[in-house]
């Protein structure tokens, strides 16, 4: 009981309310989580749900580090600015599909000059020789195009609707954990409950090799301005 009163020791109001709700000691179904994070403390605005997982992957290995993209059926509620570097067909395909910004060399000049007005950057292979240069720039903010996630590809017009429509692309921190968005907290319960769900499985897929013992080690729910919730889930 001690350790419970320190770990609530001058916490805000909001939290003591929120952590009433529900017993930070146990696992919940996804279900029953989305139930609770909803009756949650919330905010003025609109906040993202985000799933945390804690991996069981040593970051220094390069063949241990996890990153993937995943389409989740409902999106997360959030218009993303797409930028394409393509030129000729693709460029045309790319803008035909949704595209926000498409070009080669002068959006390349705009980037190594400070301009980051974009969420996702995706590329055709051949523009890699243009833009090979901005990976001091593109890679340490996660946006640099790579096959690993769907960013480098042949298929443009398919990646423009895939990204535009909800598609996310992750990868893990120093500390071997993922944070993905996974909708807002207005989102229909259901439509909550079915994203987490292809989210879970698909992070079991990124498993790599090398990884002895459970993958997964715990997951979590939340929202940007509420504690967590944990998941029951089978170890992985």
């Amino acid at each position: 009981m001690s350790s419970e009163v320190n770990l609530i020791k001058g916490r805000s109001k909001r939290y003591k309310k929120d952590i009433s709700l529900f017993d930070k000691s146990k696992t919940y179904s996804v279900e029953n989580a989305v139930d609770i994070l909803k009756k949650l403390s919330s905010t003025k605005f609109n906040p993202t749900v985000e799933l945390h997982f804690w991996l069981n992957i040593d970051t220094q290995k390069g063949d241990q580090n996890v990153r993937g993209s995943c389409s989740l059926p409902h999106g997360i509620g959030k218009e993303r600015k797409v930028l394409v570097f393509a030129d000729g067909e693709e460029a045309d395909l790319a803008k035909k599909n949704g595209a926000d910004f498409v070009g080669l060399d002068d959006f390349a000049e705009k980037i190594s000059k400070g301009w980051l007005g974009f969420d996702i950057a995706l590329a055709i292979p051949r523009s890699m020789k243009v833009i090979s240069k901005l990976g001091k720039v593109l890679g340490p903010r996660g946006l640099m195009p790579t096959p690993k996630n769907g960013t480098l590809t042949e298929d443009i017009a398919y990646a423009v609707k895939e990204f535009k429509k909800g598609r996310i692309e992750f990868k893990n921190d120093k500390n071997g954990n993922l944070h993905v968005p996974v909708g807002k907290f207005d989102f229909d319960k259901n439509k909550m409950v079915e994203n987490i769900n292809i989210l879970l499985e698909y992070v079991k897929t990124l498993r790599p090799s090398s990884v002895k013992g459970y993958f997964v080690r715990r997951a979590f729910i939340c929202h940007t301005m509420s504690t967590s919730i944990e998941l029951n889930i089978a170890p992985c």
